[in-house]
């Protein structure tokens, strides 16, 4: 509730969210739409939505001048699209389709608490980004949840974002975007490289840092970077997110090379032990960067979107105990991704060695894949001794120069696929989807 103060100057000039005012209070004077009250915010201070996109808010001093003013944004969309616009696609572009999932990208301001909400049409931020109506017909639009993507369970969610463009990718449709939340977009994004075989066409998945009416949102170039990707000869799963913090381009990452590397920063997705696929510039050229691509062509993709959820990620640190290893065993757990340290390492000649641990486990056909937390760089099972014993006498399986969230999701993939151990040793070791290179280039580190 505003303080009696402010209660006051709002009743006598009948002012209300939704109008546009001008407010002077002390050194600050800023002019913008006047937002509801958040539970939780400041009694002594007013909230205006600036021309600019950003919430700014006002503590309001004795004597501060507080004006309703003319404006020409209309208060009865504050907030929200009253109803989902007309999707006038010009029908003399090329068509691809839209799979909406929810996350950032599809969301705008909440006035009540001061956060984001879910869009419940997806057209509502195809209505954000009018530029993308002069590259491509959106012709069709699934929406198999909306959700955001730390609530996503793989077994569920990931399956059904995977029937949803299977379905797409069998039409005339020349590719697929999925609009998703960025914090697991990169595992999403190495699901459907597993679950989607034999592609024909792009699949580009993308996100934004900030919600579309945001001033600094970088939704719209991200949707513009995709679109142009989308009707591309790049027959692969792909991210593709800003490539720096400005609006230059896009960096066209292979799904199951891409990582998100900080919290919000708009250039937050880079690949990992890889080059981009290609840099694309919005609404002009797409340059490529790594020449090894799938093309455009005409097979038939197979959908093959099977999980086993029972997979576990155990990060080795100082004085890790592996006896959480046998507690996940109680619980059923099928298999494990230890993410060890440097070129693979676990504690071997300690009190707390794992290599008997990892041993048990694989004696009894539970695969453990070993991962670097280095994040760059490969697994090496052959450097040094305690490496040896790890690989080769406590039977875990290197995991390459895949990231760790690259291996859990094959791994639960594999499982899904079969339980014998030398064949999964196999599928692991095995690059369905340019997981693993066969050696590591200098210029792929931090790109």
């Amino acid at each position: 509730m505003y303080s009696a103060h402010i209660r006051q100057i709002l009743t006598r000039k009948r002012i209300q969210p939704g109008d546009h005012l001008s407010i002077v209070s002390g050194a600050t004077a800023a002019e913008g739409i006047l937002l509801p009250q958040s539970d939780l915010g400041d009694p002594n201070k007013l909230v205006l939505k600036t021309d600019s996109g950003y919430n700014l808010g006002i503590l309001i001093r004795p004597g501060a001048a507080v004006e309703k003013t003319p404006s020409l944004r209309k208060a009865a969309t504050l907030g929200k699209i009253r109803s989902a616009p007309v999707l006038d696609f010009d029908p003399t572009k090329p068509p691809i389709s839209l799979v909406a999932t929810g996350g950032t990208i599809a969301s705008r301001v909440d006035y009540k608490t001061g956060g984001v909400y879910m869009l419940m049409d997806p057209r509502e931020f195809l209505h954000n980004v009018p530029e993308l109506r002069s590259i491509v017909r959106i012709q069709s639009i699934q929406r198999p949840f909306t959700i955001a993507s730390e609530d996503m369970v793989p077994a569920d969610h990931w399956v059904k974002i995977a029937r949803a463009v299977h379905k797409e990718l069998l039409t005339d449709s020349l590719g697929v975007i999925v609009t998703h939340g960025t914090d697991i977009l990169h595992y999403t994004a190495a699901a459907m490289s597993f679950f989607l075989r034999n592609l024909n066409k792009p699949v580009i998945l993308t996100g934004a840092q900030k919600s579309a009416d945001r001033g600094s949102s970088d939704a719209g170039v991200n949707l513009m970077c995709s679109a142009q990707a989308a009707l591309s000869d790049i027959a692969e799963v792909a991210v593709c997110m800003h490539g720096s913090i400005d609006d230059e381009f896009c960096y066209l990452i292979r799904g199951t090379r891409a990582r998100k590397m900080h919290t919000v920063r708009r250039d937050a997705f880079r690949p990992i032990n890889d080059l981009p696929i290609a840099k694309i510039y919005p609404g002009k050229n797409i340059e490529l960067v790594n020449p090894q691509y799938q093309k455009r062509n005409t097979k038939k993709p197979v959908l093959d979107a099977v999980f086993e959820p029972k997979v576990a990620v155990v990060k080795v640190y100082p004085g890790a105990d592996p006896a959480i290893l046998n507690m996940l065993v109680d619980k059923k757990y099928r298999g494990f991704v230890v993410e060890g340290t440097g070129l693979g390492h676990v504690p071997t000649k300690s009190k707390l060695s794992w290599t008997g641990a990892i041993r048990t486990l694989t004696d009894s056909n539970i695969p453990v894949v070993v991962t670097s937390q280095t994040i760059y760089g490969r697994v090496n099972p052959n450097v040094y001794t305690n490496l040896r014993i790890l690989f080769h006498e406590s039977g875990a399986i290197p995991g390459e120069d895949m990231t760790t969230e690259t291996a859990y999701v094959k791994l639960g993939w594999i499982l899904a696929h079969t339980r014998a151990l030398p064949k999964i040793r196999e599928m692991v070791t095995t690059s369905y989807a340019g997981e693993i290179s066969e050696r590591s280039l200098p210029d792929t580190f931090l790109y």
